[in-house]
């Protein structure tokens, strides 16, 4: 127990002293969130994306929907199910939908000077306020123009607006789980990888082979050690994170900090595996390169696994980050359950499983 304590006390120590260390394990996700989150945090789309249920099915109805996909600032769906679409309003994929109930077309027709205007349902977003007052906006001056192209102008038919509560998420709670989920693969599949070849070529572990330190002792002090570093820099990208940009942890802080170990666990494996298969400390930087430039693109670290290549999707699936940064981001912005998430952990324990196995067959004292 003394070795154990010994090393882990040796490992973090090598951390604090070295700057390089410090800076990009510290510093350089800070940093990076800072510079998505300060230019794209806050960012939407500017176009109207728009569904509309057409109840009424008339002539008149289908003028209505003609009129809106002339508008080039309205892009139009029709849907069939009021349900369906404001579940997608939810989640951002709207910014309005409308209904037009049966009898709007009767209703035209029959309109008589000072009656009483046809309500027409626009619901919206509440908690996307910018996007929902813009689509307003178009929607209302495009359904206005119903009226005015009637004679003797009386409003015929009018907005009904019916806000729709919802998550208030933007682009930057999507992006600090996923800056965390980096953070946990660069540490640990690429940082293990470049620190084992390393003490390999110089001899170090020869001669902690020579001793009477088991492996085990030395395998449990590395992972001891790059757990606290790994929680500590989690906890502080999240804190600069919730004074800077409001992001909150609506989940549980324990599910949050277990997936923190799980992904640490995994991906150490995966970096004994490249130091294993690495002749020397040139060659396992690009062989972690290799493996970890096309999770930061494909893992759902800076954009959504759903909005890539239908053909992908097998293999992104499989990822081992693409589960944690999903785990992550569903435990801070939805507040999922631990047990709620058991794909995620579950693929990351087999992650860990498979990876120890072949790192125990791969692994080199010299």
């Amino acid at each position: 127990m003394k070795a154990y304590w010994q090393l882990t006390l040796a490992q973090l120590r090598i951390f604090a002293r070295n700057r390089q260390v410090l800076f990009f394990t510290l510093l350089f996700p800070i940093i990076l969130m800072l510079a998505l989150g300060s230019f794209l945090g806050n960012s939407g789309g500017t176009s109207i994306s728009m569904a509309v249920i057409d109840h009424d099915e008339s002539s008149a109805s289908k003028a209505l929907l003609s009129n809106f996909q002339k508008n080039e600032a309205i892009q139009l769906d029709q849907s069939n199910s009021v349900d369906e679409a404001l579940d997608e309003l939810k989640t951002d994929d709207y910014q309005v939908v409308m209904e037009i109930p049966k009898g709007y077309g009767k209703h035209l027709q029959t309109h008589a000077e000072k009656s009483k205007a046809l309500d027409l349902p626009v619901y919206y977003n509440e908690t996307n306020a910018s996007a929902s007052q813009l689509g307003l906006t178009v929607v209302t001056s495009a359904v206005d123009q119903v009226s005015k192209n009637i004679e003797d102008y009386s409003p015929v038919v009018a907005v009904q607006p019916k806000g729709v509560r919802a998550l208030d998420i933007g682009y930057i709670d999507f992006l600090v789980p996923g800056i965390v989920a980096m953070m946990i693969m660069n540490n640990n599949m690429n940082g293990v990888a470049g620190q084992i070849s390393a003490w390999r070529e110089r001899g170090i572990l020869r001669r902690m082979q020579g001793t009477r330190l088991k492996a085990s002792t030395f395998i449990a002090a590395q992972i001891t050690a790059r757990v606290l570093l790994n929680g500590l820099q989690a906890i502080l990208v999240l804190v600069v994170a919730s004074i800077l940009f409001n992001v909150q942890v609506n989940g549980s802080w324990l599910a949050l900090l277990t997936f923190v170990v799980l992904g640490t666990l995994a991906f150490m494996a995966i970096g004994f595996i490249i130091a294993g298969l690495a002749k020397n400390p040139e060659s396992a930087g690009p062989i972690a390169a290799f493996a970890s430039f096309p999770m930061l693109f494909l893992g759902g670290v800076f954009f959504s696994i759903n909005s890539m290549p239908e053909y992908l999707q097998p293999f992104v699936h499989v990822l081992p980050i693409s589960h944690l940064s999903t785990a992550l981001r569903e435990t801070m912005n939805v507040g999922t359950p631990f047990l709620g998430l058991w794909p995620h952990w579950l693929t990351l324990v087999a992650w860990l499983a498979v990876a120890f196995t072949i790192a125990s067959r791969t692994f080199k004292w010299e």
